[in-house]
């Protein structure tokens, strides 16, 4: 399994594949299992119903590592779109987003200049921003324009990925600056030099994080389809003291729709990530490096249709 997920994470940046992949008649229909449509109306369908549910829901407008100053222009605008639909809807929703994809990648303050738009935009709503974490050589880039940002506007969150070996100490960092953190495990593929390479580890280290966040974080974000961390999550609140209101369990759009549903009758808070958009392989790719039956899913879906 260890081998099949470093497969498919190197996969992801495979231009040849992609194309194959994204070309395939049937990859559309298969893919949205994983991927909520292209266009932002197809999006807030799939938000709309989730709502419907009892389930709260975070847009993820697909793209990362641009090259373009252009694109990056492009996905601004986007983000500018989504708030403007949640006002007029009134969807329960909020935004999530990868800074490689406002150019996080460009010299000087090009991509800090296009997140602050968008932050003064949301605040004018009372909107909140979710920076994702992205691969490793991005860590400390995304947390220093986090904390640069935080200091002016305070609806804005960032994630911090369980498997790298310093998730600790920027973990109590975040704390301390009173910033709300997703917890996440992290899906890229990074050296055992930075990142623990064994499940077991990495898992440990999240249950770790996610005490020290339920215990005095703000509003943490318990992001895991893993049913044996979210009833260690449970239990810790439970025994703690910690009011189901004081966090919030996060998962992927499409994944475990049933422990999603169960967690909202059981009064848990539940966020979905509804990302869409047409960069949706490399994405897709780490979902499928995610779980095994993922894959199982994506290849007897190619082979029926």
């Amino acid at each position: 399994m260890f081998f099949l997920r470093k497969t498919l994470l190197a996969l992801s940046d495979n231009v040849h594949l992609k194309r194959f992949i994204m070309l395939h008649p049937l990859s559309r229909r298969v893919t949205r299992r994983f991927i909520a449509g292209e266009t932002l109306d197809e999006a807030v369908h799939a938000v709309t119903k989730l709502n419907g549910n009892g389930l709260t829901a975070t847009f993820d407008y697909l793209g990362e590592n641009v090259i373009r100053k252009e694109d990056a222009e492009e996905a601004v605008a986007m983000y500018l779109q989504i708030l403007e639909t949640i006002e007029k809807t009134g969807i329960q929703a909020n935004i999530s987003m990868k800074l490689t994809e406002l150019g996080l990648d460009f010299k000087g303050t090009f991509c800090a200049e296009k997140l602050e738009l968008i932050l003064k935009r949301a605040s004018l709503g009372n909107h909140f921003i979710r920076i994702d974490m992205e691969g490793s050589p991005y860590t400390e880039k995304t947390l220093t324009l986090f904390r640069q940002v935080y200091s002016h506007y305070k609806n804005v969150g960032v994630v911090v990925q369980a498997y790298l070996y310093r998730s600790e100490k920027d973990t109590e960092d975040l704390i301390s600056l009173g910033a709300r953190v997703r917890l996440c495990k992290g899906a890229y593929n990074e050296p055992p030099q930075i990142a623990f390479p064994k499940k077991s580890d990495v898992d440990e280290n999240y249950l770790r994080l996610m005490k020290k966040l339920l215990l005095q974080g703000n509003y943490p974000a318990i992001a895991t389809h893993d049913p044996k961390i979210i009833d260690e999550t449970k239990s810790f609140a439970r025994n703690n003291g910690i009011d189901s209101s004081r966090f919030e369990f996060q998962m992927l759009y499409g994944i475990r729709r049933d422990l999603q549903e169960l967690l909202v009758k059981q009064g848990y808070r539940v966020r979905i990530y509804v990302p869409y958009g047409k960069e949706w392989y490399p994405y897709f790719m780490r979902r499928l490096a995610e779980r095994p039956a993922n894959v199982l899913f994506f290849l007897s879906s190619l082979l029926k249709g």
